[in-house]
């Protein structure tokens, strides 16, 4: 064990924050950390867009569920999987865009995009910062784009609010049993009975944190959770920004 491992085993999500800016100088090291990231072929087919605007945050905000800590905390990052930057390249370079339109490229974009969002919250957390990734910006990824400004060869894929936090309860939530999530050499049928033990434990801790007020299993809140449709809107808006199209 050692800090940084010691860091990312204690993560949790906070959701409370002084209302207190970061620092020019903890912006910059923050974006150089998630530009440190691991990044397919060099493409690095992300952009960053810092939320310092109030009223913009109000926005997003509200698309994202009315989320107070989307707009009191430090900063509100968005990351955007782009290849409109490498649109522009291919064109002066008088090269045929197509490629850009693969399903692989998107993929490539989302890759390099979430790399980069998970270094630069390990490097929050190393300093002392909370953080909190907000996927509820894809509620209305329409809306967000017309916000951001956002061209062709874009898409807005999930915030995060990164702050100094106001300690609260929180702690790290028990994460699936390796052993449903590690396989050797071939995949592994999934051990109900070991499932069942994971859902005990989030039963506990779920009653332990909300005193009682939630008390479900981690099969329950998936069953509950992705039983149902939604953001069916991704489809139209990928075709309209000329992605994942091939």
């Amino acid at each position: 064990m050692n800090q940084a491992i010691d860091a990312i085993l204690g993560h949790y999500s906070v959701r409370n924050f002084e209302d207190k800016a970061l620092t020019e100088e903890e912006l910059a090291l923050l974006i150089k950390s998630a530009q440190a990231a691991s990044t397919s072929s060099f493409v690095q087919a992300y952009s960053i867009i810092g939320i310092t605007d109030k009223k913009i945050r109000e926005q997003i905000s509200a698309i994202a569920g009315n989320q107070p800590y989307t707009v009191q905390t430090g900063q509100l990052f968005i990351f955007v999987a782009d290849l409109a930057r490498h649109q522009a390249i291919l064109e002066e370079h008088q090269v045929d865009t197509a490629a850009l339109e693969t399903s692989e490229k998107w993929l490539v974009s989302i890759i390099d995009a979430a790399l980069a969002a998970q270094n630069m919250a390990v490097a929050a957390e190393s300093l002392g910062f909370g953080i909190c990734f907000i996927g509820g910006i894809r509620n209305d990824v329409g809306q967000i784009a017309e916000i951001l400004d956002l061209p062709p060869y874009t898409m807005p894929l999930f915030g995060l609010t990164i702050g100094h936090p106001i300690k609260g309860k929180e702690k790290a939530k028990p994460r699936l049993p390796q052993d449903l999530v590690y396989h050797e050499n071939t995949y592994q049928k999934m051990n109900p009975a070991t499932l069942a033990e994971y859902d005990e434990q989030i039963k506990t801790y779920y009653d332990e944190r909300t005193a009682g007020k939630r008390v479900e299993g981690w099969s329950e809140q998936i069953a509950r959770g992705l039983g149902r449709k939604s953001r069916l809107d991704l489809k139209d808006f990928l075709q309209k920004q000329h992605l994942n199209q091939k």
